[in-house]
């Protein structure tokens, strides 16, 4: 019998966020802009480089987010990759749709009118390439037409195991170079992380 046929025992939402959480990931805004021509963002995890020929990016969003509601709508986002200094706005844009607080956040748009975060250690400028299901979220490939990477050497901003890394840590841990991609044990995910966001990417709790 092929494995496909097999009888397979479900796992929980739990356990999956568990065993996920063990993935260390850097953390991103994604941001657009809305129908009323304002800012909007969420904080995902849930972003990988997808091919280089063309240069296309995937990100994974929750099926109710309002800002994946404004980049169907906008057909460009930004992926803004947080320092560890940064760890303020991941917090704030974790929060759900209008609770998300712009004022006191530098950006300027970038060409396609998207929001650029600065700090951040890089940014991708895209145009929606593709949608498409997965589950309860959704998958949008973005195609990169411009990226910008800072140059002072900031520690990227890590999450593992419900946690985000000291700062120490995540600076002990990046490269000398310039272009980088690089918290501690806490409780299982099921208990840290909140169930469920009116406005997320795939992405860290607050």
């Amino acid at each position: 019998m092929a494995a496909a046929e097999e009888p397979f025992a479900d796992i929980s939402a739990c356990q999956f966020r568990w065993a996920m959480g063990h993935f260390a990931t850097g953390v991103t805004v994604v941001t657009s802009v809305g129908e009323d021509g304002e800012p909007v963002g969420t904080t995902a995890s849930a972003v990988s480089s997808l091919s280089l020929d063309p240069p296309l990016v995937l990100v994974c969003f929750d099926l109710e987010s309002l800002t994946l509601r404004a980049i169907r709508e906008h057909g460009a986002f930004v992926v803004n990759v947080l320092a560890a200094p940064q760890r303020h706005l991941s917090a704030n844009f974790a929060r759900r749709g209008p609770a998300v607080a712009w004022d006191g956040v530098r950006h300027r748009p970038g060409s396609t009118g998207s929001p650029r975060l600065e700090g951040a250690l890089a940014v991708l400028e895209c145009t929606v390439e593709n949608n498409l299901p997965g589950g309860d979220h959704e998958i949008v490939v973005g195609r990169v037409h411009d990226v910008e990477v800072t140059s002072d050497g900031a520690a990227p901003l890590l999450y593992w195991r419900g946690s985000y890394l000291p700062l120490s840590a995540a600076a002990s841990a990046r490269p000398g170079r310039l272009s980088s991609h690089d918290g501690v044990v806490s409780q299982p995910l099921c208990t840290s992380l909140s169930p469920s966001s009116r406005d997320r990417g795939h992405r860290p709790p607050q």
